[in-house]
């Protein structure tokens, strides 16, 4: 008998999409610490250049093999400049014209583009429920982004230009995510190709640093440290092997759901430590946006099939010969 295609509501799946779910909806705060003395682009260095070491440490206390050949690496080349230099850049800057808010709740539409190049790309099935699910998220995503806007008060070209930015850093972040779908990344260790992925990432962030906004500057506070840290190590060196596996198990489009929660967590996340208040229409977006997802992944009843008189039941409900 053929193994079942494993879902988002599989335990192997829903534990670790929900831990970095919840890591993800965190950074949004953090991230907006690591804006003012230091030029964004050497904070987005930082992070990954501490989140690539911890994936090299962690590479060596497994005994892997750290070369993992050229096509490889070509492969972490195109893998890191898209999704650790030119994503973060691009949201980095974002969130100095717009709010985190805002930038978190636009960044969900995630799941539009993923969804579209996993059926192109990888071909992946799209169910009806899936499509019905997401289209019913992203009018919900939409209802947020309508609030989050009127909240914030801002100019139009701030708008246009934040959100052109956050819409630059979601099509990255898309190709990287459809790339960990290949085969050629399933043929690899995901801790060693993402250790060199975050390598290349990091030259790619800090050469343009350097030649944007002139040599290193550190901010030596506790807290740009601990942010740094966190962003390097729990949101980048725990959460983006996660994220992949989970990528790798259900495609991209399925995996793209945590964007979509990860703006509601990020406004609980505010709440309780920046006394963010939900207006009505946030409060409805966000419902909208769950009701959406259970549909998408709510996995339909099998009806028994009826023949004559003799009804079969399914082989995963039989009896085993134990029982």
């Amino acid at each position: 008998m053929s193994e079942q295609p494993l879902t988002l509501l599989n335990p192997r799946v829903l534990l670790p999409f929900a831990l970095v779910t919840l890591i993800w909806g965190s950074t949004w705060i953090v991230i907006t610490g690591q804006l003012g003395v230091v030029p964004p682009s050497w904070s987005v260095t930082y992070r990954f250049a501490v989140a690539g070491a911890a994936m090299f440490a962690f590479a060596m206390i497994r005994r892997e093999t750290l070369w993992p050949g050229y096509p490889a690496l070509a492969f972490a080349v195109i893998l890191g400049i898209a999704q650790f230099a030119l994503n973060f850049n691009f949201v980095y800057r974002a969130e100095q014209h717009i709010t985190s808010g805002l930038v978190a709740v636009l960044f969900a539409l995630l799941i539009v583009p993923n969804t579209l190049f996993g059926r192109v790309f990888l071909k992946t099935p799209l169910a009806g429920r899936f499509l019905a699910g997401a289209g019913i998220a992203i009018v919900g995503v939409g209802m947020m982004i309508v609030h989050e806007y009127r909240a914030a008060a801002l100019g139009p070209g701030a708008v246009l230009t934040g959100t052109a930015f956050t819409l630059a850093g979601v099509m990255s972040a898309s190709v990287a995510n459809v790339m960990q779908g290949s085969r050629i990344a399933r043929a690899q260790s995901m801790t060693v190709m993402l250790a060199w992925a975050m390598l290349f990432g990091t030259l790619a962030d800090g050469t343009y640093a350097w030649i944007t906004t002139g040599p290193p500057v550190i901010d030596p506070t506790a807290s740009y440290i601990a942010g740094v840290l966190y962003l390097g190590v729990l949101a980048s060196a725990l959460a983006f092997p996660l994220y992949f596996n989970v990528i790798r198990a259900i495609g991209p489009g399925q995996a793209a759901w945590s964007s979509v929660l990860v703006p509601i967590i990020a406004m609980g996340f505010s709440t309780v430590l920046e006394g963010y208040r939900w207006a009505p229409l946030s409060i409805a977006g966000g419902v909208v946006a769950l009701i959406g997802l259970v549909i998408a992944v709510a996995k339909r009843p099998e009806r028994p099939s009826v023949s004559g008189n003799m009804v079969s039941v399914p082989v995963s409900d039989r009896p085993s010969a134990d029982a």
